[in-house]
């Protein structure tokens, strides 16, 4: 059962099992075109959550249900227990969106001064700039701005309410790798405090970095959900990297691998298992080199499980 409003507003909370955002049995369709499909989706306090999928599985429709910006053909969305339209619930959310026009003619502290006036108890300016990485643009204009400094002055917006919980649609695009780990370690700071954060990328880097759970969701449907190392573990493997003299065709028919590609000067080879696939590299390779034997990520299982209905490569920057 999902609670009600007088949940507490504290560190408590956080720790508790609240779903602070949820659907529920959603269905949403465009037209004759279905977007989702029985959607149950839980988003915990206190935790990360990463929505990962292919370019048009859903994530931004899931989304915006939670943002109460569209309503459910079937089923239904809440947020902290009530309805995402609430003013009250609405107070106590924050959102980062690719979508949308930002007046370009205000500088970066008018804009933060102007969504802080629709929330009671917002941050002070000096702490939104710092925790965005504004400080030193605070009078620019939006419009002279880069596209990387466009998407902190976002991240600013969505978090200077000083929300309960925070949706981060894609944050990281167009930053620099500085940008976005400073990015990272202010979501983690966000957490400690307390705060609940539904995040959706393309980096599955980033989720594997960032998140506590993981769903992945594909064609409307949520196939997989857990940790990443429960999503991870659905698709055990091996990668191998190595520099060889044999070609790729000649790797792919050594039994045991799935997949081959090029990295640079190197190959990576990827199978269910590595003992038995080096021995037989090492036989018919004495120049063998440069050998690198890892886990697989959660590259290889979002590509995995999204293999029979995509052929779009995630992850990729």
């Amino acid at each position: 059962m999902i609670a009600t409003l007088e949940q507490p507003r504290n560190l408590e909370l956080a720790k508790s099992n609240f779903a602070v955002a949820s659907l529920e049995g959603v269905n949403m369709n465009y037209g004759s075109v279905r977007a989702l499909c029985g959607v149950d989706f839980r988003v915990h306090a206190g935790e990360v959550v990463a929505l990962l999928g292919p370019n048009g599985a859903g994530k931004t429709t899931a989304v915006k249900l939670l943002l109460g910006l569209l309503q459910p053909n079937a089923g239904r969305a809440r947020v902290f227990g009530g309805d995402p339209t609430n003013p009250e619930n609405r107070m106590r959310t924050g959102a980062m969106l690719q979508v949308g026009r930002v007046p370009e003619t205000l500088r970066v502290r008018e804009h933060i001064d102007l969504f802080s006036t629709y929330y009671e108890k917002p941050m002070a300016l000096a702490e939104v700039l710092a925790a965005a990485g504004l400080e030193k643009l605070s009078d620019r204009k939006f419009g002279n701005l880069s596209g990387g400094q466009r998407q902190r002055v976002l991240f600013a917006l969505a978090i200077c309410g000083d929300p309960d919980l925070v949706f981060l649609d894609e944050p990281t695009v167009g930053l620099d790798v500085e940008a976005r780990r400073m990015l990272w370690d202010e979501i983690r700071r966000m957490v400690t405090r307390g705060k609940t954060v539904l995040l959706t990328t393309h980096y599955l880097q980033e989720a594997d970095a960032l998140a506590d759970r993981v769903a992945v969701i594909n064609k409307g449907e949520i196939i997989a959900q857990g940790t990443p190392a429960e999503i991870k573990a659905k698709t055990a493997g091996k990668r191998i990297r190595c520099i060889t003299s044999l070609g790729l065709n000649a790797l792919r028919q050594i039994p045991g691998v799935t997949e081959v590609k090029e990295d640079r000067e190197a190959v990576e080879i990827h199978a269910v298992e590595a003992e038995s696939i080096v021995r037989e590299l090492l036989t018919r390779d004495a120049g063998l080199s440069s050998l690198e034997v890892s886990s697989a990520g959660l590259e290889e299982a979002f590509l995995e499980l999204t293999r029979d209905t995509t052929n779009e490569v995630a992850g990729s920057n």
